[in-house]
């Protein structure tokens, strides 16, 4: 079996990731420390605990399972403490990454897979948002991405590193099977902020701007399911190794659904209201991002199998009662 050294893979969209390998005939081998990510998530391979920017940790790794493909998850990735405490994402971010593509040069690596994020585009200039749209990013978040993409050109480059940039929108749902979900300490996101306020687990949930310029007046993004976000990262790897040229990818479903909708939906999965109250906007923050994926389409074949909010939803309410007591 070809093995996939996946970083940051007992965390949210990487553990969905490592699933899709393993059904996909690849073995993932995960590398994480634990500061975010749950051992108890890494079930289709083996987990080798410890940081990436220790070197002779990661060259112990890469010649214990000798991999073909770095799939690179671990990151920090929370836009509101980016901007209250750059240094950590400077130092994981970017120092973690110039860490691990070092040890893939050193040992012939030839393919490289990173999750980025539509946070590298900023406030957008038009909608949808093209892969080659302006790149201009508002917090360290998304400045840390960006300036990973240039390394891996760079590489690229310099190196003949075979590499693709997956943008994420919004990931979100849980896996459909029930075996995985979303579990962040502390938890930033709208769905499962919302399905905890629902069940009770949270008092109340807060809105972020009732007046931007949006049908229902609350901000609008593009929820893409987990599950497809996984789908997407085995197609690259699929794409890299058939000899696919390097390039950035926007993962998104094209379609916007606003705040208000979300919780809407969460409503009608769980049964049950949820006392909301609105808040300022938060600076920086967007009216709309939604994506183009035409490019996703046409060089990887991805289409989203789970377009509907509800669906996405629906998977994430699930997950959520099977695993916290109501």
């Amino acid at each position: 079996m070809t093995c996939v050294l996946v970083t940051g893979g007992a965390g949210y969209i990487g553990s969905h990731t490592c699933k899709a390998l393993a059904e996909a005939g690849y073995n993932p081998v995960v590398v994480d420390n634990l500061s975010l990510g749950h051992a108890d998530a890494v079930k289709w391979g083996p987990l080798e605990v410890g940081d990436i920017r220790n070197s002779v940790f990661l060259n112990k790794v890469i010649a214990k399972y000798s991999p073909e493909v770095v799939m690179h998850f671990a990151a920090s990735s929370n836009v509101g403490e980016s901007v209250n405490d750059p240094t950590k994402y400077y130092s994981n971010n970017i120092l973690g990454s110039l860490s691990l593509l070092e040890a893939v040069r050193q040992n012939e690596i030839g393919s490289f897979i990173l999750s980025s994020t539509c946070a590298v585009y900023g406030i957008p200039t038009c909608l949808p948002i093209l892969e080659n749209a302006p790149r201009n990013p508002i917090s360290p978040y998304g400045a840390t991405k960006l300036a990973v993409e240039h390394a891996l050109a760079d590489y690229g480059n310099a190196y003949g590193l075979k590499w693709a940039a997956m943008r994420y929108f919004n990931a979100a749902g849980a896996d459909l099977n029930g075996e995985l979900g979303e579990r962040h300490e502390p938890e930033t996101h709208v769905i499962p902020l919302a399905i905890q306020a629902a069940l009770s687990h949270r008092p109340i949930f807060n809105v972020n701007g009732r007046d931007y310029q949006t049908p229902d007046g609350s901000a609008i993004r593009d929820y893409v399911h987990v599950a497809d976000i996984a789908d997407a990262h085995v197609r690259a790897v699929n794409y890299l190794r058939a000899g696919g040229e390097s390039a950035a990818f926007n993962l998104g479903t094209g379609i916007g659904t606003s705040v208000l909708e979300i919780l809407d939906a969460v409503q009608r999965r769980t049964g049950r209201r949820i006392d909301i109250r609105f808040q300022p906007r938060r600076p920086g923050d967007p009216a709309s991002l939604y994506a183009a994926a035409g490019r996703a389409a046409e060089l990887l074949d991805w289409h989203p199998q789970y377009r509907d909010i509800d669906t996405i939803v629906g998977s994430a309410v699930s997950w959520f009662r099977h695993n916290l007591a109501a």
